[in-house]
This record gives structure tokens, sequence and C-alpha cells, in this order.
């Protein structure tokens, strides 16, 4: 977290080069306040404005940080959580170069797609935890189905595909004090308007992005909004406790059920599964190939040709 916010500071010309190397020796939550300003400054393709106008939400989006370029949003989002950031604030930012998805896996942010991370109190158990990523996957069906993107599909237990290739990601991370979680982070990444070629070798054929489906680019800022309003709306379900909702949503929209995969977990031997279907808690049920039935709570499921 250090390495981000000195990250920050430097690419905005706050500090000199020796104030720098000096700030790494103080309490970096002294800087909140710097970092919050440079957050309400003005960038190049998302804008605050167009973003608020027409937002038609309660607490969601109403404060909005956006940078530049960081590291990644979760960590900044880390960051404020820390410092007095309101939950239901929404941290944005224009490229990313250094972000993760799960499992530690590098994730590729080149300017035009949509990268945000937002910040949550949802008052829940870890085991609850899960369920906030399958719901945030609903949310962002939802969103490509306000832009005309009907197809969508979501890949347990947290990718969106259109057409087999992936088009989004989420990373769901919880803060805890003393064993209770005090603040929930959710990043969303959605390829919006980039060329695929911009991003590595390996990850060209498996990626698309909205503007290769619908035919023509999209309003990042647009976007957003919409996500944020099917957000808020999705918040209302997960707190009046209608998980069967949110799964049934899940169920319909699944790319995984029904499907051969190769399921890995961690320090587990992999092994080939038909995805029968998900449970209550979140989980996804599959019948292993001696008829068992097992339930993958942590891992990744790839798809067999």
């Amino acid at each position: 977290m250090q390495n981000e916010i000195i990250n920050i500071l430097k690419k905005e010309e706050k500090f000199s080069d020796t104030t720098i190397e000096e700030i790494r020796e103080v309490e970096i939550n002294d800087f909140a306040d710097i970092i919050k300003e440079v957050g309400q400054q003005e960038t190049d393709h998302l804008k605050r404005d167009k973003i608020l106008n027409d937002l038609d939400t309660n607490k969601i989006g109403k404060e909005i940080y956006i940078f530049n370029e960081v590291m990644s949003t979760n960590t900044v989002a880390k960051f404020l959580a820390e410092n007095d950031v309101e939950s239901g604030s929404v941290i944005l930012s224009e490229k990313q170069s250094n972000a993760k998805g799960r499992l530690g896996k590098h994730w590729e942010s080149p300017l035009g797609g949509i990268w945000l991370s937002l910040i949550l109190n949802p008052k829940v158990d870890h085991s609850k935890i899960p369920m906030i990523t399958l719901a945030t996957g609903v949310v962002v069906i939802k969103t490509l189905e306000r832009i005309g993107i009907t197809n969508a599909e979501i890949k347990w237990p947290n990718d969106v595909f259109i057409n087999g290739k992936k088009v989004c990601g989420i990373l769901t991370e919880a803060i805890t004090k003393f064993n209770v979680i005090d603040k929930v982070i959710v990043g969303v990444g959605i390829d919006a308007n980039f060329e695929v070629n911009e991003l590595s070798e390996e990850l060209q054929e498996g990626t698309t992005t909205l503007d290769i489906e619908l035919g023509h680019r999209v309003d990042e800022n647009e976007v957003i909004r919409i996500f944020l309003e099917e957000f808020e709306k999705m918040g209302q379900i997960f707190e009046a406790g209608e998980f069967e909702v949110i799964l049934k949503d899940w169920r319909k929209y699944s790319y995984s059920i029904g499907k051969i995969v190769e399921v890995i977990e961690p320090f587990s031997k992999s092994y080939d599964a038909y995805v029968l279907g998900i449970s209550r808690e979140g989980a996804l049920v599959v019948e292993k190939i001696d008829g068992t039935l097992e339930k993958v709570i942590s891992g990744e499921c790839r798809l067999k040709n």
C-alpha cells in the first residue's frame, strides 16, 4: 500500500524526490488528504459530472475519486477506506499499472477500460463474501443488458464472458479488524474501448471488449453510471437477505453450469468434473468422474474442450 501511495505522489509531482524518500519513513496515512485531493482532479476520459448527472442512487457513488493512473484501484480503495471515506465511495482510474486479479493473477488495464473499486461496509460475516462476488457478476450482466449486450454469461466465480471470451473480472477483498470484517472492497475491471492487441499475446485470444461486441465505442462514463445504479439495486437485495434472488439470477446467467471443467483448488490435485450448479453458500457444485459430488469453495474451473 505504501508503494501505491508514494507512486501517486510521484506522478502528481507533489513532492521532490528527496522528500519522497523521506516520506517512506513516516506514517503514510498522514497523506490521505492529498490523495483525496488528487482524486478530485479532472482526467481526460473519465468525467465526474458525466457519471453523476442522472445517477439514480442514494448511497453508491456519492463520493467518486478519479485518478489518471494507479497501480491498483483496490489498493487505493483500501487506503481510503482506512482514512474516513464513506461506504459507497468509488475509486476510478483511467489505467492501472500493476493490478491483480483473483489468486494473484496479473490483470492488464490499458487506457479505454473501466477500472473501478467500491468501498462497502456490508456488515456481514466471512461466509457471505463469495455471495458479494456472485452478486457483482449479476450486476455486470444487468449493466451490459442496459447498453445492448444480451448474451453475456458469468463464469464461476468472478469472470464475465461474451461469446466465450472474457470481458470482465471481479476481485472482492475484505478488510478485517480483530477478526471482524470492517470493510469490503469490490474491484471490477471491464474491457471497454481498447484494441485487444494492446494486451500481452497470451491474453489476446481469450479477451473481448464492449467495443468489439457492439461494433462501436461505448461511453465509459455512462457504463459506470449504469453499473453504480445496478449495484445499489443489488445491494438492497443483499441487505434484505434475499440471497435466493441473487442465486436465481446467477444460475440464469451462468457460463459454467452444464459444462465439463478442470477444477483447480489450492493444495489439491486438479480433477475433471461436470458442473451441476451452485450452492446456497455460493460454492460450485460438481460431479466428479467417479460420480461423487463436491462443493468447490475456492480455486478456479477451466473449461474443457
